[in-house]
């Protein structure tokens, strides 16, 4: 079985986490410029005409579709990286995949996410698991 991990991060940390995921093994994602506002519900901020709330902020949205025995060290290198210890981190969402298609080859299900170097590449070459 395959997941999407969904992770809405602030945009400053954006390249410690693709660089950490990157190291990890991850090869392939998508990345949407988003707005939204969670707990915090905005920002307060000072201009030339006093004081105004912004409560949509700007975060990127990172979508990652990975085997199932990839989900927890990838989710744990997004926090690691992603954290600065203040409001509005983020988030992340994991939901299952029903069937994936790469549309060149028509290769299905795990074959089709898989990468050269990926993160499955090298546990199977390391001979630590599954691939």
């Amino acid at each position: 079985m395959t997941k999407k991990i969904e992770a809405i991060i602030r945009e400053d940390r954006f390249n410690d986490v693709k660089d950490a995921l990157r190291k990890i093994g991850i090869v392939g994602m998508n990345v949407m410029e988003v707005r939204g506002q969670g707990r915090q519900g905005g920002i307060v901020l000072n201009g030339r005409s006093g004081t105004y709330q912004v409560d949509m902020l700007p975060r990127l949205q990172l979508n990652i579709v990975l085997s199932d025995h990839n989900v927890e060290k990838t989710v744990e290198t997004i926090l690691a990286a992603a954290r600065s210890g203040n409001m509005g981190d983020g988030i992340i969402f994991i939901y299952p995949v029903e069937e994936v298609i790469r549309i060149r080859t028509g290769e299905r299900g795990h074959e089709a996410i898989m990468y050269e170097n990926d993160i499955d590449t090298r546990v199977t070459e390391s001979g630590n698991g599954k691939g």
